[in-house]
């Protein structure tokens, strides 16, 4: 979606990112086409455009830290998963 927004710094791939979660990439293709014209919008014209006042960074931070932390747990039990495999497979021999 990058190539059809001005995408700024990291706040603003998260504010895409967030968006397109919200309404989805159609509907912010649409938009941005119709306001962009020949130029990319910046996501804060689009966001004005689209009504939609987009989250706080503290809030896009927090959101990004529970979701690495859903991530890292989900490895973590995976690891434990195969740890206790080999373990009992080791234990059988």
């Amino acid at each position: 979606m990058e190539h059809l927004v001005r995408v700024q710094n990291e706040y603003d791939r998260q504010v895409l990112a967030w968006l397109r979660r919200r309404i989805g990439d159609a509907a912010l293709a649409e938009a941005a086409r119709r306001l962009g014209g020949e130029r990319k919008p910046y996501l804060s014209s689009l966001c004005r455009a689209l009504s939609i006042r987009p989250p706080a960074r503290v809030d896009l931070r927090a959101e990004a830290r529970r979701a690495d932390l859903a991530v890292g747990e989900r490895y973590l039990a995976r690891i434990r998963t195969i740890l206790g495999a080999s373990g009992q497979a080791s234990r059988a021999h």
